[in-house]
């Protein structure tokens, strides 16, 4: 151990804290792994930072995650974080290889049962810069004798080789109610759906479309079923939605908004767990929801197709390779879907830097819900969000 390194650690060890800025050139004590997939992770020591690597080159669903994992509790106070008065608060400064991508902070014990009551994820916007993001918990059940462990995770980036660097990550037993607001902007993991009637704006789609792989130059706004107009979600079928937001230009999303989306039919099905395991097995029969951030600003239903609408890109640098949100789609005719749409993501779409949104499936299955057209737009895909 480097003499730099073990004057942090030993001073934060008097201190009741764990600190690693890497400055010793080595990443001991960290695990680093990968789960729900194919993809590879590596951990590694740059000059005053540490890199976490992950190839998703092999990955065919990007449902995976990568884990930066470390024990902490021989740093820091536990018996203090018993008190109810004291939590937890950790803090990294970090840099991402691509943006924008979420990362999260999850605290647990090897007695957690709950995993996501102490996850915040961070929409990380810019590539290549350094942020720093904080989380402090909420009533942690951890006492002598744990295991704490701190995590840094990157999760359904993509299907390429993605980095993250890591300056420093610290944790340190605070009081709660002297610990000041987090860094950054913690978001909750899967957050409840608020009312729809505490939002502001109630806003159809200006145009929605499809996406056809298989025939790249053949428009679908015409697409029915028992002649009604729909969207189907399926292999190789994309919609497409996008809102006319002009006038709104300017404003600032004050929270997560809602996309609510309303069944016409949905056939799924599969032994998903049989044949890849449980947990990976449940990721499947959804409905992925893309942010779109290339292509035409404005498209008509009734002529986009799939070339015109990449116009001469890569799918995957007009379509973000992350997904805002994996749902389950209301089986009956008419039943309504809702999806958060995180503050950050909100605020994307009503600068004009998000251009509308995609859905693809996750899974074998063919999902149909109502095109604008239909029963004169009353089960139009809808946006619900505030402003101010």
């Amino acid at each position: 151990m480097g003499a730099s390194l073990l004057f942090v650690v030993c001073q934060a060890t008097l201190n009741g804290q764990f600190l690693d800025d890497f400055d010793d050139g080595n990443v001991d004590g960290w695990n680093a792994f990968t789960g729900d997939g194919f993809a590879t992770i590596s951990f590694t020591p740059n000059s005053g930072f540490a890199r976490s690597e992950v190839d998703a080159t092999d990955d065919p669903y990007n449902v995976w995650w990568s884990v930066l994992r470390r024990d902490v509790s021989s740093f820091v106070d536990m018996e203090k974080l018993e008190d109810p008065a004291y939590e937890l608060r950790v803090e990294v400064k970090l840099r991402t290889s691509h943006a924008p991508r979420r990362v999260n902070i999850m605290i647990n014990t090897q007695r957690t049962l709950d995993y996501h009551e102490h996850l915040r994820e961070y929409d990380i916007e810019e590539a290549g810069e350094w942020s720093t993001i904080s989380f402090t918990t909420e009533n942690l059940d951890a006492k002598p004798g744990d295991n704490l462990y701190v995590q840094l995770c990157m999760t359904d980036w993509g299907y390429d080789r993605y980095h993250m660097d890591v300056d420093y990550y610290k944790a340190d037993i605070v009081k709660a109610a002297e610990a000041g607001p987090d860094l950054g902007e913690p978001l909750l993991y899967h957050p409840p759906i608020p009312s729809i009637d505490s939002f502001a704006h109630h806003l159809s789609v200006a145009e929605d479309g499809m996406l056809n792989l298989r025939f790249p130059d053949v428009s679908f706004g015409a697409w029915q079923q028992s002649g009604i107009s729909i969207l189907t979600v399926s292999e190789g079928q994309y919609p497409i939605l996008r809102w006319d937001l002009a006038e709104l230009r300017g404003a600032e999303a004050t929270g997560p908004g809602v996309l609510e989306l309303t069944t016409r039919s949905l056939s799924k099905g599969g032994d998903y767990g049989k044949a890849f395991g449980e947990d990976l097995g449940v990721e499947f029969g959804k409905v992925r929801i893309f942010e779109v951030f290339g292509g035409p600003s404005e498209w008509s239903d009734a002529s986009v197709t799939y070339h015109s609408f990449l116009e001469g890109q890569d799918f995957w640098n007009v379509v973000n390779e992350q997904m805002i949100f994996d749902t389950e789609l209301a089986e009956a005719d008419g039943g309504k879907t809702h999806i958060t749409l995180s503050r950050p993501v909100m605020q994307r779409i009503l600068d004009g830097t998000t251009k509308g949104l995609l859905l693809m499936p996750l899974g074998a299955i063919d999902a149909t819900i109502y095109d604008s057209s239909a029963h004169n737009g009353k089960y139009a895909a809808k946006l619900h969000f505030s402003t101010r």
